[in-house]
Order: structure tokens, then sequence, then C-alpha cells
């Protein structure tokens, strides 16, 4: 690494050394943007600043905001500050219309993605030696390699086990005896599930910690995994357009909300509707700039997440609380982020349904479900033929979206018509967990 040495053990410096690391990595990013982004450059000078107006962390509030929209009018990489030949892997995201946002590392972005993974580790107790199953997806998907890489540099042994096929992981878990699992929360608890029915108590197991990102859980969940599988559940967070996973890390000493690697990743907390930031305790949306990417610098990007800056616990660099909401419509169901256009696409694309559905959320014990509720026109609206219906939109939803539904296909008449602006999502976990 050039200017990015040091990063090993930084994550306790005091808070001079930090604020002080993140105002001169603050410069660099923003003219990394500036200097090789089209785009950044234009809205720099759209709102009459430059990199040279920082001369300090509160300065980055002049600045405007990058939001997903500005990744997809760029699809696929417009947003690349360094020559395409320098970029040593591309990751994305699902899309709503068809489009990923794609994002870019050099080589030294994927050598300081695996040092804040690494640091994830060591913050949940892994050690080098330590085995490690990793149950994230591998792929296009930052989760599997993301953390594949980094805990190869914590010095673990790596088992790439990716997800699905259940009976596999249980043998190799078995078998393998790893110390540290890296999974959803949701499919940890699926694993139990299927311990359970093959007759394997969870907690005889060699398991001792279980990293989990991806989706949002609760304190609810925590608890019957720890209890189930006789382990420390620690909660990391990340998302492709500011790294991948390892943005933060819980400390299993403590379990009190994620530190964020803020001398790599500067956390801002702003009002959703003004775009004023607010000061540390009060609940907005959460805001990141990067701080040490070459390929993909991201100016305050906005990631919809609600939450709160708290100061720190075991570490000087602040934490969040547990993200409550999201400050758009996203659904986020197992792990995987589901947007209602998604679904509008797929059903406006039978002719044998009307345009009109909505999506259904709740949890009847610790996972989520997603129920889609579409219409048949006249003519196919026999039972037979709804339930042809139901199967195949179930099936083209996994397809594009990644996430298993249930799916109802009514009679005509039988979704209510809107006046107005159509309400698509109708979220009952919340009310199920009072």
């Amino acid at each position: 690494m050039t200017m990015f040495e040091g990063i090993n053990g930084f994550e306790y410096a005091s808070k001079e050394e930090i604020a002080a690391k993140q105002l001169e990595r603050m410069k660099w990013s923003l003219s990394q943007a500036y200097d090789n982004v089209p785009f950044y450059k234009k809205i720099f000078d759209d709102h009459g600043v430059h990199p040279d107006d920082l001369n300090s962390l509160a300065d980055l509030a002049k600045f405007p905001f990058t939001v997903k929209k500005d990744l997809r009018d760029n699809y696929p990489f417009g947003l690349f500050a360094v020559p395409r030949e320098k970029i040593s892997r591309i990751h994305a995201s699902s899309g709503t219309t068809g489009k990923p946002t794609v994002v870019g590392y050099t080589a030294q972005d994927i050598d300081v993605w695996a040092e804040v993974i690494a640091r994830c580790i060591r913050a949940a107790g892994g050690r080098a030696g330590d085995m490690v199953h990793v149950a994230f997806g591998y792929g296009l998907f930052t989760g599997g390699l993301g953390a594949h890489y980094g805990a190869e540099r914590a010095g673990c042994t790596v088992i790439p086990a990716s997800g699905g096929a259940t009976e596999a992981q249980i043998q190799l878990i078995m078998d393998f005896k790893p110390r540290i699992i890296m999974v959803t929360p949701s499919y940890m608890l699926s694993l139990a599930d299927s311990f359970d029915k093959m007759g394997i108590d969870p907690r005889t197991t060699s398991l001792e910690i279980a990293m989990h990102g991806a989706e949002p859980w609760t304190e609810e969940m925590r608890k019957e995994i720890e209890q189930r599988f006789d382990l420390k559940a620690v909660d990391i967070y990340g998302l492709s357009e500011v790294m991948g996973p390892g943005v933060g890390s819980e400390f299993v000493e403590t379990q009190d909300g994620l530190t964020i690697w803020e001398d790599l990743f500067y956390p801002e907390i702003i009002d959703p509707e003004t775009g004023e930031v607010l000061p540390d305790g009060e609940e907005g949306e959460l805001v990141f700039t990067s701080l040490c990417k070459e390929a993909f610098p991201i100016i305050r990007y906005r990631t919809r997440d609600l939450t709160r800056l708290l100061p720190g616990s075991l570490s000087n660099m602040r934490r969040i609380s547990r993200i409550f909401g999201r400050s758009d419509d996203m659904m986020i169901i197992r792990g995987v982020n589901v947007f209602p256009t998604q679904i509008e696409e797929i059903i406006c694309r039978d002719e044998r349904l009307t345009p009109h559905y909505f999506c259904e959320i709740r949890r009847p014990k610790v996972m989520d479900e997603l129920t889609v509720v579409a219409e048949a026109k006249a003519e196919f609206s026999d039972d037979h033929m709804r339930g042809h219906l139901a199967d195949e939109l179930k099936r083209f939803i996994k397809n594009l979206c990644g996430v298993t539904t249930k799916v109802d296909v009514r009679e005509p008449g039988g979704i209510p018509r809107s006046v107005g602006k159509a309400k698509r999502v109708f979220d009952y976990r919340n009310l199920a967990d009072k």
C-alpha cells in the first residue's frame, strides 16, 4: 500500500490520530473523485465547491450527496476513477431495471478491503489459525469473496462453502470443525432447523463465533442463534457502493453496536428530508464518504439506512446503533434486496395478469416472509390457471430477484384499487414483534 500503510491496528488509535488521518484521506478522496470522475467534477462545480475548500471535517457538509440513481445513470463504468486496465475486480448489486450498480477495485482496494474484514474477524474474537466457514454467496455479490480474502488476511483457514446446499454445509461443518461461520442470520437459523431434522444438536458443533451481515436482524434473533448453537453472534456491516462487508463490526466482548472503521469510511447522519447533518446521537439517514478507494471513490453516499452515531466503546472509532429501517421502499428479505419495481416488471410482462399487485412482509417466527399478491385477467381466472400462474410468478421472482416468495394470484377485482398513489408494500413485521 502507498498512503494507506498502517491500517493494521489503527482501530485502537487516539481520537486525535483518527481525526488527523480522516482529514488527510478525505482531502485525497475528494481530489481523486474530482480529478478523475467527470460526474463528480460536474456536480462539485455545479455546487460551487472544490476539494481545496475542505479545511476541516465539518467542511464535508458543503459537498453534494451521491445517490444510487447516480450509479445507475453512469452504468457500467462511468464512476471509475482509474483506467479500466487498472481494475483488478468488479462487483455488482441487483438493480430495479435489470441494470445493477457496478463497483470496481484496484489491487490496493482489494488489499484494504481484506484488512478491514480481518479487523472484523479480530473484533469478533477470531485469531490466526482459526478455520472459517464462509456461507455468504460468491460471485458478483460482495459477501463471499470479501469475507474470503479478509479471513485469509487474518491468517485463518477458509472453507469457501458459499450459499445453499444445506445438507452439504452441515456435513462440512461436522467434518472440518470450523470455529467461525460467516453467514446471513436467517440462513444460520435455517442451518439450525436442518441440524435438528438430521438429528444433530447444533450446540454440539465446533462453532464458537457467528459473524452475521447482509440483512437486518434483531436482538431476539441473536439470542435464538446463540442459544441454539451455543456460540457468540456478532453483527457486521457493509454495502457494495462503499466497499462491501467490513465497513464496520461489533466487538464480541460488548456486542453493543457496529464500530465503523472510520479511518477508512467517514460516517455522517443526516435528516432524510432536509439533508442537514445531525449531531451524534440523533436518529437519521446514514451517509458515507470513502477515504481510501482508488477505483471507486464515493462522496457522501446516501445509504437510506436509518440509525444513529454513538461514541466508541472498545475503540475510539464511533459506533452506529442497529439499523432500524430505511428511508426508501427497498425490501430486504433474508439478505436479498428486493424493490417493488422489480416485482412490477415481472407482473407487467405477463399478459395473463393485470398490473395491480402489492407485497406483504411478515415475520411469523424469526425469518422474514414475502408474499406477492397479484391478480389474473378474466380469461385466466379459474382455480387451476391461477395456481399455475402463481407457480410461474414465484419462479420468475426467484430467478430475477434471488429470493423465494409466497405468491397469491387472485380473481379479477381481488385487489383493491387505490385513489392516487398506490401502496405497494405492507410491512407487518413490527406489528408481529409487539
